[in-house]
């Protein structure tokens, strides 16, 4: 792992109140929740706001940075504008808000793991069911179950597709990688997926290379800033007849060595492989990812060949916030 200093910090395991974090001319009461887990030291860290309503821009960056996980998520309710309604309180039958999404240097257009974390906490607080999130790239729609365990989030992305990468892309992205082109899975090529924001989708063959990620921070992330990149999804596939996949998310435009679960480049990912001709019939696909960094996450991703979003389903747990 590149030895850059980040910013995530890392989480306890019991679950904890709200931090109260003091910002210039607000204050904001954060949950931290941990994504795509059951187990609160794995899974990938986010901060919850659920009452941003006061906060403008600089303070929800200054919150973020505070926080420091990789994505804070902001919510504010959305006001009942059906017929006859007043229009001054919060709309009951959609559960309809806004969400916006800060990592610590900038605001981020969306991010899966701190949706999945944000519905259940809503859920947690307001009980489970459909909630409707106006977001950077639109409306997403998340439904929120519970069995008598953690609550469980399936979020449906705005329509996800991909298109192949070309030479320039790639070859930078593998000298900071210090990968060679013979490494790659020739089966799955170098794409640029979207489902929101912009990754990179590059397979490799090799379960073990992958393990062994040793990346040049600043140069990666000088490639992935010029052409608009949220993370490097980096795949391998257990065998070619299935659907399950190890992956690593660099995130070093967003302050981050590495992400223990990305939502957002696994709802780009499903389109990558609807674009590639694989998703013939319904498939659920099963990703393990921040395993190798100690922080084991599992994402499910549902796709139809004829429906161009993707689902992306995962559990969150409340965990305790840093330094308490």
């Amino acid at each position: 792992m590149s030895t850059h200093t980040s910013p995530r910090k890392s989480p306890r395991k019991s679950p904890a109140a709200p931090s109260p974090l003091a910002v210039p001319g607000a204050k904001a009461e954060v949950l931290h929740y941990s994504a795509f887990t059951t187990d609160p030291a794995g899974g990938n860290p986010a901060g919850v706001v659920l009452d941003a309503e006061a906060l403008d821009d600089d303070q929800m960056l200054a919150v973020a940075a505070q926080v420091g996980y990789s994505e804070t998520a902001f919510v504010t309710a959305l006001p009942d504008s059906r017929p006859g309604s007043s229009g001054t309180g919060p709309h009951p039958a959609a559960r309809r808000y806004r969400l916006r999404y800060f990592s610590p240097l900038a605001e981020v257009a969306f991010c899966g793991h701190a949706t999945i974390a944000t519905a259940v906490a809503l859920a947690s607080r307001t009980g489970t069911g459909d909630l409707l999130f106006d977001t950077p790239v639109g409306e997403i729609k998340v439904g929120t179950t519970a069995d008598g365990g953690p609550v469980r989030a399936t979020l449906t992305s705005v329509p996800a597709h991909s298109r192949p990468a070309e030479d320039m892309h790639v070859e930078p992205v593998l000298r900071a990688l210090r990968w060679s082109r013979d490494a790659l899975d020739a089966d799955l090529p170098p794409h640029i997926a979207f489902a929101g924001n912009d990754h990179l989708v590059l397979a490799v063959r090799s379960r073990a290379q992958l393990a062994a990620l040793d990346y040049d921070f600043d140069a990666l992330h000088d490639v992935m800033r010029q052409y608009g990149w949220t993370t490097v999804h980096l795949v391998n596939r257990a065998a070619p007849d299935r659907f399950d996949f190890h992956a690593r998310d660099p995130f070093p435009v967003g302050g981050v060595v590495e992400d223990p679960a990305t939502g957002a480049a696994a709802a780009a990912f499903g389109g990558y492989l609807r674009t590639l001709g694989l998703v013939t019939e319904p498939v659920r696909v099963h990703i393990r990812q921040g395993e190798d960094m100690g922080r084991p996450s599992d994402l499910y991703v549902d796709l139809r060949p004829d429906d161009a979003r993707v689902r992306v389903t995962g559990q969150a747990v409340p965990i305790t916030a840093p330094g308490e």
